[in-house]
């Protein structure tokens, strides 16, 4: 039995602390994507959804209490089942695999799957961090900081701290350019956010609506880059420019059976036709995509050459570079509408986030095949192969 992705939908994704989103929970933004993406469709009664996959890197504090759980009977009631998946920055894709993977073993029709982060109220490894000290002494590199390993594939791979920042004003440029075009509009939920603060003693009541993401800097130069210095290394080559920010948002698709398209005459948008994950040592994590695209490739049938777009996860301008190089990506077709150094990287949310942009940016292109790949904290890599209708 073949699954289908009939659609998506996203919030904006806004800079962690600073952006719409700062005070706002990823349990409520999910709830208000996932209803309004099955709002498009009153033929399908929330009761037929056979469970909601929720993605989340941190899966604690305000995202704590098995959250994919708290979001599904919130948004679709109490009858329809939840769960979490957790595999750092793959989470959101993940969902969506393993709802395809059910699909296509029979073991459901409907399935809402997606991810949600807010990094803004959970810290970036969580409230209490416990490493194992077994577990450092039988692989050393486990708990090397994401900033640490980002500068041991600068070393490896022969990245400059020059190639690094050009490539986050692409990023920018590329992201600011897409805005401008409307090019992300239609897969974006407006989002009402109302906060409430004290001035002069008394209470104040204010209202904002985040429509877009808000990361991106359009007049930033190769040249304000350059002055920023190294954050995790002594002369190193990685800087708060040239890495993904930190930030908040929600993003979910609807994956359905041939049964369901047929029953409900839906029109599919496309199919995750596969996806794979691989490990990498952990120190070079971000060279994680190296490893899982040819799986991904190979279980689709298809070569480097049929591919018109990929959305590669900017983690770090660093492994971003390595991971073209390395993998032999076309450049030109890699993040043509930006990455997440000028967009945002939500954790648990992006694999979602960046499959709809991707389905989106193909439609647009008349285009059929494109791959959405990541690094993954702890040395892994994920891609999915798209396949467009």
């Amino acid at each position: 039995m073949e699954a289908y992705i009939i659609d998506g939908l996203r919030s904006a994704v806004t800079k962690s602390k600073r952006g719409g989103f700062r005070n706002f929970r990823s349990d409520d933004l999910a709830v208000l994507v996932i209803k309004a993406l099955m709002a498009k469709y009153p033929m399908i009664e929330p009761g037929l959804v056979d469970d909601v996959i929720v993605g989340c890197a941190n899966p604690e504090g305000e995202q704590g209490l098995q959250i994919g759980r708290n979001i599904s009977s919130r948004a679709l009631g109490k009858e329809v089942a939840g769960m979490t998946v957790n595999r750092y920055c793959a989470s959101g894709l993940e969902t969506i695999a393993i709802a395809t993977a059910k699909i296509k073993a029979g073991m459901g029709h409907i399935y809402v799957a997606g991810g949600a982060e807010s990094m803004s109220l959970i810290p970036m490894t969580g409230y209490k961090m416990a490493p194992s000290y077994q577990a450092a002494m039988e692989n050393v590199n486990y708990h090397v900081s994401m900033g640490a390993t980002a500068e041991a594939v600068a070393v490896k791979y022969g990245v400059s701290r020059e190639e690094s920042d050009a490539f986050a004003y692409r990023s920018h440029q590329l992201a600011g350019k897409a805005i401008a075009d409307g090019k992300f509009s239609a897969s974006i939920l407006p989002v009402e956010v109302t906060e409430v603060t004290v001035e002069n003693n008394k209470r104040k009541e204010s209202t904002i609506t985040v429509v877009m993401d808000d990361g991106v800097r359009t007049d930033t130069s190769v040249e304000a880059l350059a002055k920023l210095p190294a954050v995790f290394k002594n002369g190193g080559v990685v800087t708060a420019g040239n890495s993904s920010q930190t930030s908040d948002g929600a993003a979910f698709t609807l994956v359905v059976s041939e049964e369901i398209v047929k029953r409900y005459n839906l029109q599919p948008v496309a199919r995750l036709a596969s996806c794979s994950v691989g490990g990498v040592d952990p120190l070079y994590m971000g060279i994680g995509p190296c490893v899982a695209i040819p799986k991904a490739l190979q279980q689709a049938g298809l070569t480097l050459s049929d591919i018109h777009l990929i959305e590669l996860n900017e983690a770090f301008a660093t492994q971003s570079l390595a991971v073209i190089k390395e993998a032999g990506l076309n450049p030109e077709i890699v993040n043509v509408n930006g990455g997440a150094i000028a967009l945002g990287h939500p954790l648990g949310c992006t694999g979602a986030k960046l499959t709809i942009q991707l389905m989106d940016e193909l439609k647009s292109r008349n285009q059929k095949y494109g791959i959405v790949t990541a690094c993954v904290g702890g040395g892994q890599g994920i891609a999915g192969v798209i396949e467009r209708f």
